[in-house]
């Protein structure tokens, strides 16, 4: 749900799980948070549908494997690391954090589809990860490690699966 509060979305996952039979497919709307994410399918969620990648993308906010980061930062300007070190997508495999800073920096369009580009990778790899430790039955593993791997985005920007 686009921008209830953490207690209500989960208290409306939850009530609709009692109403749709367990075979029906779960639709979320707006939750595109990674750690979001992986709390929902926890809950039973099947299918997301969310702008949030590109939409941070767009503006220098990048999906990692250890959080998210914003490129924009002074503190990549001299990074020769790729946005994740575990990552091998065309972005991650080409650019440095300080290049891809420099071209947001600078106003070239490059930057903000590069971005986009490496954070659709990491959802469709997030994905695979969900999948699969779903049909080997350690998906519950998998969530613990995920969330206490990935980093917090700020305080400032809502989860709507806070804890």
């Amino acid at each position: 749900m686009i921008g209830e509060p953490s207690e209500l979305t989960q208290e409306m996952v939850n009530g609709i799980n009692n109403i749709i039979p367990e075979n029906s497919v779960r639709y979320l709307m707006g939750c595109g948070y990674p750690e979001d994410i992986v709390k929902a399918v926890g809950l039973g969620v099947d299918l997301f549908d969310c702008v949030l990648p590109t939409r941070n993308g767009r503006t220098g906010t990048a999906f990692t494997s250890e959080g998210r980061i914003v490129i924009k930062g002074s503190r990549y300007a001299r990074d020769d690391a790729p946005l994740d070190k575990r990552c091998n997508c065309y972005t991650c495999r080409n650019f440095s954090r300080a290049y891809l800073r420099h071209l947001f920096n600078t106003g070239e369009a490059l930057g903000p589809y590069l971005v986009s580009y490496h954070n659709i990778y990491f959802y469709i790899a997030l994905m695979a990860k969900i999948r699969t430790n779903i049909y080997k039955g350690t998906y519950s593993f998998f969530t613990k490690e995920f969330l206490r791997n990935f980093s917090f985005r700020q305080e400032a920007e809502g989860s709507a699966f806070s804890s």
